[in-house]
């Protein structure tokens, strides 16, 4: 099979990069190009709007849109959508939503809703006279700014603070201008990076000409201006709580054995990195797929709280849990930077549709429904591996897409179910499953 480099590749067609990507990766060309062809959707103004999201685009890819009813969060009830390919991360949403459901449901409070940029740059001087250039500088930086922020302003946003960060301890002459910003219904990443654009250029021609500062200390090196994923100061909080007693029987235990265990299990993911670590990603599975499903940036928002799980020091979990005066509490603290308003959240037709679902929640209202979500899944997961273990209900989720795999007929699928409604869920099972219903042996018990 031939592999080479290509010039150009950028101004082909759609259709001419697809059919490039097939004759030379592909030894099948003609299907692949057929294949492809038959993602592409049939209304050519939406497709031509898929196209322009990314680069290079020859294809659609699909994920499912699924949706969790019953989440009643502060008292709203919500069908939350969600966009991932893992059936159980739905069901297990949805199956935690309707236990709170009838016990309270989610409590959610936005903590706060700044955003951080930095201009990162070099300089050499006196610091003394860098503070007292800084001091005069930020009303500039801010009255220079206006012709970008005056709209963001107009809508109860905008800077909010500027801060002279000395980093010369860690590094020769770094210094960094630090922004904090309020960007309303909007992630904000096009708009504060404009500002920090606007202040790197600001920041260098004001140096060039303070009268304070000495040949060598006009100079300004500019090494980057561009916002923080970290945004410890964009905080959403959500709880889920109830009298120990109205828990209930939960599978063999009770309540209270339950309440046990389960402050054990969320306990650990404090003290250890490597169970925080799954434990976090639990979390995510809820977060990411809501975040996905109305257009924002989940890898902005793991990256930022990520970090915030190791604001510490130590990597550790996003959950608290408390069950102080016969009171089952847990709480997710979480930072969640995201809009409902610009990028694909007015382009995207599914997003439009997923942001409708919801009441066409504000930025702050989305906050907590995604951290609802992350919390429903973590709860679930919990929940299952203090009790029944996490492979009983995960691979009854997974039978379908191993019959797939395994190109079982309708009727194997069919006949599946009954099968394994009180039987281990694996590979080896689901062959040996196969094996028994093809030589006409099956008998389901």
């Amino acid at each position: 099979m031939k592999k080479k480099d290509v010039t150009g590749f950028s101004k082909l067609s759609k259709q001419g990069k697809l059919e490039w990507v097939a004759q030379n990766y592909f030894t099948n060309a003609e299907d692949l190009v057929r294949e492809f062809s038959g993602y592409w959707h049939q209304d050519t103004l939406i497709q031509k709007q898929f196209d322009e999201f990314s680069e290079n685009t020859i294809t659609n890819y699909y994920m499912p849109f699924g949706v969790a009813p019953n989440f009643l969060i502060n008292n709203e009830w919500y069908c939350v959508p969600m966009v991932i390919e893992e059936s159980s991360v739905v069901a297990a949403a949805a199956k935690s939503a309707k236990f709170w459901s009838t016990r309270g449901g989610f409590k959610a409070e936005i903590v706060d809703t700044k955003k951080i940029g930095q201009v990162h740059f070099i300089w050499n001087g006196d610091k003394q006279k860098i503070t007292a250039f800084f001091n005069f500088l930020k009303t500039i930086l801010i009255q220079n700014a206006k012709p970008i922020t005056k709209n963001m302003e107009a809508r109860g946003g905008g800077i909010l603070n500027i801060e002279l960060v000395d980093f010369t301890h860690e590094q020769e002459g770094y210094y960094q201008l630090k922004g904090t910003f309020e960007t309303c219904d909007s992630m904000g990443a096009n708009f504060i990076n404009s500002v920090l654009e606007d202040f790197a250029h600001t920041l260098k021609q004001e140096a060039a000409r303070y009268e304070n500062f000495s040949e060598e200390e006009r100079e300004v090196i500019i090494i980057m201006s561009i916002l923080s994923n970290y945004t410890p100061e964009c905080i959403v909080r959500v709880t889920v709580e109830c009298p120990i007693k109205d828990i209930g029987q939960v599978e063999q235990y009770s309540a209270e054995e339950f309440t046990k265990k389960f402050a054990l299990g969320a306990r650990i993911a404090e003290i250890d990195p490597h169970r925080a670590t799954t434990h976090n990603k639990g979390i995510f599975n809820g977060i990411d797929a809501v975040v996905l499903a109305t257009g924002n940036d989940f890898r902005a928002v793991e990256a930022g709280a990520h970090t915030y799980a190791a604001r510490r020091g130590k990597y550790s979990s996003l959950t608290y849990f408390s069950a102080e005066n016969n009171l089952f509490s847990y709480t997710l603290e979480i930072p969640l930077a995201l809009g409902t308003v610009g990028g694909l959240t007015s382009l995207h037709p599914v997003v439009k549709r997923a942001l409708q679902l919801l009441g066409n929640p504000n930025a702050k209202e989305l906050m907590t429904i995604a951290a609802a979500a992350g919390l429903a899944n973590n709860f679930a997961a919990v929940k299952a591996m203090v009790t029944v273990g996490i492979q009983k209900g995960h691979m009854k989720m997974h039978l379908l897409n191993i019959l797939k795999n395994m190109e079982a007929s309708d009727k194997e699928i069919e006949q599946a179910k009954p099968y394994f409604e009180h039987r281990t869920v694996s590979y080896q099972s689901v062959r040996e499953f196969l094996e028994i219903a093809r030589a006409g042996k099956l008998e389901v018990s």
